[in-house]
């Protein structure tokens, strides 16, 4: 097998409506530069996985026999990929034509750095972002267009560029996580150890927001909208991700701070919306679920933390003092929560 400079990597499951997209825009690049597709098909049961395989051949296709969840699906994909770069890139997400040239071009002036484009919406073309940056209790915080490459505290993993070697130094995605915050936790480890999380400011790329998870977005009315099952995960994975990738004794003083402040979120969201298993599916089953799971975070802990190469100074860099779910709940109003 000749290897490729770029290895993109697509997870998909029960995509056999949105991959033709995906796919036309990596087909659709303006470059020369040598690149493989994998897609890692999580026991699709609408036909995904033979869809693929008949049409696009020249793609390395791997079946999974049960549903792994977006995490492991992306550590198979990265441990057979022959890349010197991963380009991690959602089934809902389309290249703008220059995206693999952008982002090749400028990781040949850092080729350490995790990189990402400004993300644009499907249906409107609307930005959204061009990377995030954090509050302490690791919410995201939507960047606006830099005037150049910024450094950010995280990149989405719909389209997330980083060098294998940088991949491979923080784990990969944590299985245990099933999926949501996996980017975060990549992209707060490799800034641990110094590997810089950087923002460019041209090319893109058109996200369908929701379209895989549901939620995660304003709807008509500009009330932010979500499900038990998404937000339950962000909630549980952002408290692991403190538990790894922070350093003592902030780790401990943050995560107590956010389980008090998760609590009193849990209580006000159900009282207003007069529906107590609020508090009970999404804020105290994402408590318990943490603690169920510490062990793992701490196993993590120990292979990331003794990586570490910067101050916490630079480490919080990137982050906002003002708590982002206080300027969602000003902007927007209590979230709608699906079932």
């Amino acid at each position: 097998m000749i290897n490729k400079e770029i290895s993109i990597c697509i997870a998909n499951y029960n995509g056999i409506d949105l991959i033709d997209s995906c796919l036309a825009s990596i087909y659709g690049q303006s470059t020369s530069i040598s690149y493989e597709i994998l897609i890692h098909d999580d026991a699709s049961t609408d036909g995904s996985a033979d869809y693929i395989n008949t049409k696009y051949p020249d793609v390395t296709l791997i079946r999974s026999t049960s549903n792994v969840g977006f995490c492991l699906s992306n550590n198979r994909m990265a441990e057979v990929a022959s890349g010197k770069y991963l380009l991690l890139l959602n089934n809902d997400a389309n290249l703008f034509s220059n995206a693999l040239e952008t982002l090749y071009k400028y990781s040949q002036k850092n080729s350490n750095a995790i990189l990402g484009v400004p993300q644009y919406t499907q249906d409107t073309k609307k930005f959204i972002d061009a990377g995030s940056s954090l509050d302490f209790f690791l919410n995201a915080i939507p960047n606006p267009m830099p005037v150049t490459p910024t450094t950010v505290g995280m990149i989405i993993g719909a389209c997330m560029w980083i060098p294998k070697q940088v991949w491979d130094k923080t784990g990969g995605f944590p299985p245990f996580f099933g999926f949501l915050a996996e980017d975060l936790y990549v992209c707060l480890s490799a800034q641990l150890m110094g590997h810089p999380v950087i923002a460019l400011n041209h090319s893109g790329f058109y996200h369908h927001v929701g379209a895989s998870l549901g939620g995660g977005k304003a709807d008509k009315s500009a009330q932010l909208r979500t499900t038990i099952n998404r937000r339950y995960h962000t909630e549980r994975n952002k408290l692991l991700v403190m538990a790894v990738a922070l350093p003592s004794p902030l780790d401990l003083i943050i995560i107590g701070l956010n389980i008090g402040v998760l609590l009193l979120e849990g209580v006000c969201i159900s009282a207003s919306k007069k529906d107590p298993s609020i508090l009970k599916t999404i804020y105290l089953r994402a408590i318990t679920s943490f603690f169920r799971n510490i062990n793992k975070a701490q196993k993590l802990r120990r292979l990331i933390q003794p990586q570490r190469s910067v101050s916490i100074k630079m480490l919080f860099s990137s982050f906002k003092i003002k708590p982002q779910k206080l300027n969602q709940l000003l902007k927007h109003g209590m979230p709608s929560i699906d079932s």
